[in-house]
């Protein structure tokens, strides 16, 4: 594990939490969240979210080659693409403030993954290599006020359709 993936991660689940306090709510306030930048709030949550897990993989050893890799024909994009030892994992991530709508990986429906799938597909011709053993995951970020951030990783969360 790389200390500075590890220092990385804390840095900003500690400043998460200071904004929380701040705000009133984690990730972005429910409700009238500020815009940064100009993006809506949730994009603006999933941006964040998708900072912690990039992170948190690094510090779970995984090694990064990818973010936002969008599909060059279609639709479609690959939050984090990384290698977990000999294995390209696609890796998408889902961003709640609340479980209210129910846990952040099922927001992943069976069309979401068939997108992934698809600019998965893309992504490996473009690698041009032979023989590279790949699957989904999915990182889960989400907020609960009594127990601060809860990263989930879920290892081979899904099958190409």
């Amino acid at each position: 594990m790389s200390l500075l993936a590890r220092l990385m991660y804390r840095a900003l689940v500690w400043k998460e939490r200071q904004r929380a306090r701040t705000v009133g709510h984690g990730l972005a306030a429910a409700g009238g969240a500020v815009k940064t930048a100009g993006r809506a709030p949730h994009l603006d949550t999933g941006k964040r979210g998708e900072t912690l897990a990039y992170w948190y993989l690094r510090q779970a050893g995984y090694t990064i080659v990818a973010r936002n890799q969008a599909a060059r024909f279609g639709v479609g994009e690959l939050d984090l693409v990384a290698w977990d030892g000999p294995t390209l994992a696609f890796v998408e991530v889902k961003t709640r403030m609340s479980d209210e709508a129910g846990p952040p990986e099922a927001a992943v429906s069976v069309g979401k993954q068939k997108r992934i799938a698809k600019t998965a597909v893309e992504y490996l011709r473009r690698l041009k290599r032979k023989d590279v053993d790949y699957r989904f995951d999915i990182v889960s970020v989400s907020w609960d006020r009594a127990a601060g951030y809860r990263l989930r990783l879920i290892k081979d969360a899904f099958k190409e359709q």
